[in-house]
């Protein structure tokens, strides 16, 4: 501290130090050791203990909220306040209350997201189906554990599974549930993680469980056949692809197209829809339903609202006269969310390790699961018989001379000499003996100690067939098949989710047929475009055109030609000339980035105009090097109007060419070499955005221009040809500056 008048200057309090050591100095760091060290343990954190399910069907916050319940007495006891819950999962999930209680919500029979809700609710959990239905406060609502939870935790304290402390050590948790059936495939589960995600559609219990029976019967067994496809939750109708579905069930990726159920109210002429996808909303149905009203792509519905009431989901659609309510549900399939598509994603967690599996997989693992789970039960009472077994052997031995028993522990003097002395008196262990010394002593008679010598053969009975069990895998598997036999004659529920085969879809209708005739094409720098007829091109004078602007396309073609226009941000907006009108030279023509509504700050920088997307897009960068795309990348299916990625964003663009087939370029360096190579020395790439392959070698200079080939352009050409490429080129004393960017 710096004195004054000689006298040390006292620092106020709770002000910092005014001089900090190694404050303000930047350390560089790679980026890479950077994600290692921070957003790696992160992902990971993310993966294994929050967004991806197990094979117990549970991710980590389930699992704490469910254990909890399960310890609280909830399985047999009476509701409880959500509240109370919540707060006592925190002691095995150190999160917020919100986060718990939301979780708690889905699995709630009250919020009807699961097909086999595991929560017993009351109250209200708001609704899986309606976006804006909330759920009331944890303080209102009461929730115990659904019967079915019974099979979910059966035999936990048999050491059926590990645990491990909670985040305190205060106590200890299952790492994983017993489920004694396939819990994973039963009720749907979605997660989102970093760079992965999970989305489990799920299937009839009844139907899971014969499947994984057959299965351990026979590995080869068609499980379609037991599984005819998913079960969701709110219903629907399932559009059957039998293709598809067993595409899901091999490899665990697919999609499944779900279809709301309706019925016609011909009294009150209005469609009555009462089951949706699982991955739709009423709110966002009727939403769709009245902005094609707004637009007059519907024009045959008068009123649409949401009647849904305590019996359930209803989305009322009141209808204008003489209007075919079937063929409207077709039209609203295609055009809302009334079908939609599921998504199916099957990422577990297996052993720590994410893992894509199918329908066979998964129950395979679930199998060995269920295997090693009941290996270790067996092995638990086989101990506990063992253990029961030694001390009525020991008992049995006293059954010989019971005054003798008497009289060793009346005539012992100190109480930590009986033991010791019935051990030696009969022949015991200790363990026998205390056994001997604490029963009561009104149980010191005959017929009680031969009572209980009468289950000895019974516990031989019983140990011989446990140790037989655990040295057989099929009887072990016997037992498996028995238990779900038992659950699904339990649990089991008729199909919500019915098929529909040879589905009709609805087809749009024909757009309106284009007018083909010949017409010529104009695109200037400045981004005016012109359609003029060949007969207006030869009535006209010069064109009209904008002050130090230029025309930089020509183009024969029809009005039915396809445009591309290629902008400075990396975007194609794509158009078709019937989509300008006819014009004349005199005129200036279209602005095309008014026309297509480019971005604020986006420019134009190439139209390319061609009949069918074929040919090849040649694109010169300034790094030298050169892409090969097809033209069919830019196609698509749907009329879209814009492509992002339209070409690569390495290096700058100097120059594009559409050509029919493989030809010579030109290619100069702002260094004054050249170059002329044939485009058949590049391969094509169907990635738009492809970086293209090195065709000039440039040191400490770029590519200035590049152009189409033509005999003539230089003197002897043969001196800058080449067969292979990346070459630097050779010097030119010619004047080729005309190679510029068109």
């Amino acid at each position: 501290m710096k004195k004054k008048n000689g006298k040390e200057k006292k620092q106020p309090k709770n002000q910092p130090n005014a001089y900090i050591e190694g404050a303000g100095l930047v350390a560089d760091q790679p980026i890479t050791e950077t994600l290692i060290e921070n957003f790696m343990p992160y992902a990971m954190s993310v993966i294994m203990s929050r967004a991806l399910p197990e094979i117990d069907g549970f991710k980590p916050a389930h699992r704490k909220l469910l254990y909890t319940m399960y310890k609280m007495g909830l399985l047999n006891g009476a509701r409880t306040k959500s509240a109370n819950i919540v707060g006592q999962t925190m002691k095995l999930n150190p999160h917020g209350d919100s986060a718990i209680y939301e979780t708690m919500v889905r699995l709630a029979r009250g919020n009807e997201a699961l097909l086999h809700p595991y929560i017993d609710s009351k109250g209200n959990f708001g609704k899986a189906y309606s976006r804006d239905m909330s759920y009331a406060a944890s303080r209102y609502t009461e929730a115990k554990l659904d019967p079915i939870c019974a099979e979910i935790f059966a035999d936990i304290d048999k050491d059926i599974v590990d645990f491990v402390p909670n985040y305190d050590n205060t106590m200890t948790e299952p790492v994983l549930l017993p489920a004694k059936f396939p819990s994973v495939l039963v009720n749907n589960n979605i997660g989102i993680a970093v760079g992965m995600a999970s989305n489990i559609c799920s299937f009839n219990l009844t139907e899971i469980c014969e499947t994984t029976t057959a299965l351990m019967k026979n590995p080869e067994h068609d499980i379609i056949s037991t599984l005819p496809g998913p079960d969701f939750p709110g219903g629907g109708y399932i559009i059957a692809d039998e293709a598809e579905l067993r595409r899901i069930y091999e490899t665990g990726r697919g999609s499944v197209k779900v279809r709301s159920r309706y019925n016609y109210d011909s009294d009150a002429n209005c469609i009555e829809v009462t089951e949706i996808p699982p991955t739709a909303t009423s709110e966002a149905i009727i939403d769709k339903i009245v902005e094609l009203v707004k637009v007059g792509k519907i024009k045959e519905i008068m009123d649409v609202r949401d009647e849904t009431d305590l019996s359930g989901l209803k989305i009322t659609i009141d209808l204008k006269r003489r209007v075919d309510p079937d063929a409207l549900m077709q039209r609203l399939y295609k055009l809302t969310p009334l079908q939609d598509v599921f998504s199916c994603n099957f990422n577990i967690l297996i052993g720590g390790v994410p893992k894509v599996m199918g329908v066979k997989e998964i129950l395979d693992e679930w199998t060995d699961f269920r295997v090693t789970g009941v290996r270790r039960r067996v092995k638990y009472d086989l101990r506990k018989k063992k253990e029961k077994l030694h001390l009525l052997q020991g008992l049995s031995k006293i059954l010989l001379d019971i005054d003798k028993a008497i009289k060793i522990i009346r005539e012992t003097e100190e109480e930590n000499e009986v033991v010791p002395n019935l051990m030696i008196g009969f022949g015991i262990d200790e363990v026998q003996a205390e056994y001997v010394a604490d029963i009561r002593l009104r149980n010191i008679n005959k017929a009680y100690i031969l009572k209980r010598i009468e289950e000895i053969e019974t516990l031989k009975s019983d140990i011989e067939d446990m140790e037989e069990i655990l040295g057989s895998e099929r009887r072990i598997k016997q037992i498996i098949i028995k238990e779900l036999k038992e659950i699904a004659e339990k649990y089991g529920k008729p199909r919500k989710s019915q098929f529909i085969y040879n589905a009709e879809e609805y087809e749009e209708e024909q757009e309106e047929e284009i007018p083909d005739y010949a017409v010529n094409l104009f695109f200037t720098r400045e981004g005016y475009f012109k359609k003029i007829t060949p007969q207006s091109l030869r009535m006209s004078g010069e064109h009209k055109l904008k002050e130090n602007d230029e025309i930089i396309m020509t183009y024969e073609g029809s009005n039915r030609t396809e445009l591309l226009f290629f902008t400075d941000k990396y975007q194609v907006y794509k158009a078709k000339a019937a989509d300008f009108a006819d014009t004349k030279a005199s005129a200036m023509g279209d602005y095309v980035p008014a026309k297509l509504e480019l971005e604020q700050d986006e420019k134009l920088i190439r139209a390319i105009a061609c009949e069918d997307f074929s040919g090849m897009l040649v694109l010169f960068f300034k790094n030298g090097k050169v892409a090969k795309v097809p033209m069919s990348s830019f196609e698509t299916k749907t009329r879209r109007k814009k492509l992002s990625g339209a070409y690569s964003d390495k290096s700058e663009l100097v120059s594009m060419w559409h050509i029919k087939e493989d030809c010579e370029f030109i290619m100069s360096s702002a260094a004054g070499k050249t170059l002329i190579f044939d485009t058949v020395l590049i391969l094509p790439k169907a990635a738009r955005d492809t970086q293209g392959v090195q065709v000039m070698r440039l040191t400490k200079t770029e590519l200035a221009a590049a152009m189409p080939y033509t005999d003539g352009m230089v003197r002897d050409p043969d001196k800058f040809r080449t067969k292979t490429v990346p070459v630097a080129g050779a010097a030119s004393k010619e004047d080729i500056t005309q190679l510029r960017f068109e």
